[in-house]
């Protein structure tokens, strides 16, 4: 039965709600560890962070909104939803980008500043896509139906494709590619450029298993954003399989 709901003593928590918080608190904790060996300054540090936070807000919720503007053309009642509960990964990760990017020009920053955010990114995505797999139909991001063995039924009988666990899996392969690729010789930034391309593409590939409405050229709205991102990181796929010795 979905959600499945977890018991702390006599209260009943929402699944979405443990594992978005405990994704948060992982990933905070895991940055403050990487920005100790950091190369600009705390006070700079603070204001990327800052400025991090409040573009991949703004992002989540433009990208939401744009992923679903046709069913809000049908029914506006929607738009209180998605502003309150609604956000999406990419926007955020894309939002980030653009907020970071504005915070360092302004405060004169000219060092790359993401490779300290790659693992905890990874980290919390995919506890947090633990929270949505157990949320079920509610959380909408789940698979179209599928025949396979490993087809879940979140609760209205039709088995689909499990994308949350897809994307878990992926990310977990991820980590390891980039423990690896970490021990080479690598430029600054390096990282997080081939996480944002990876993740990216990733997301553009296993969004067409998705039940998401395509009005762009066969293409949703998160897509759209995830082509533009992965054009954007383009020129660093030939760093991205370069490993040189140390």
């Amino acid at each position: 039965m979905f959600p499945i709901y977890l018991w702390l003593g006599h209260w009943r928590i929402h699944p979405h709600i443990f594992f978005e918080a405990l994704a948060y608190a992982i990933s905070l904790r895991l940055l403050l560890r990487n920005v100790r060996k950091d190369t600009i300054s705390p006070s700079q540090r603070s204001s990327v962070i800052a400025g991090g936070m409040v573009g991949a807000l703004a992002g989540a919720k433009v990208l939401v909104l744009l992923q679903h503007a046709p069913e809000l053309w049908e029914n506006w009642q929607q738009l209180f939803w998605l502003l309150v509960q609604g956000k999406t990964v990419v926007g955020a990760l894309l939002g980030g980008l653009v907020g970071v990017e504005l915070t360092k020009k302004f405060i004169g920053v000219r060092r790359s500043t993401g490779d300290a955010f790659v693992y905890p990114l990874i980290v919390g995505t995919s506890v947090g896509r633990i929270g949505c797999f157990l949320t079920g139909l509610s959380d909408r991001t789940f698979g179209i139906p599928t025949s396979l063995p490993w087809g879940v039924d979140f609760g209205d009988g039709i088995h689909r494709h499990p994308t949350q666990l897809y994307e878990i899996a992926f990310l977990l392969g991820l980590l390891l590619f980039l423990r690896v690729r970490s021990r080479s010789h690598r430029q600054e930034g390096d990282l997080f450029k081939f996480y944002m391309l990876a993740y990216l593409g990733f997301r553009f590939i296993i969004d067409f298993i998705k039940p998401d409405l395509r009005p762009v050229l066969g293409l949703s709205a998160i897509q759209v954003a995830c082509g533009l991102g992965v054009l954007y990181y383009s020129r660093s796929v030939t760093q991205m399989f370069r490993f040189e010795p140390p």
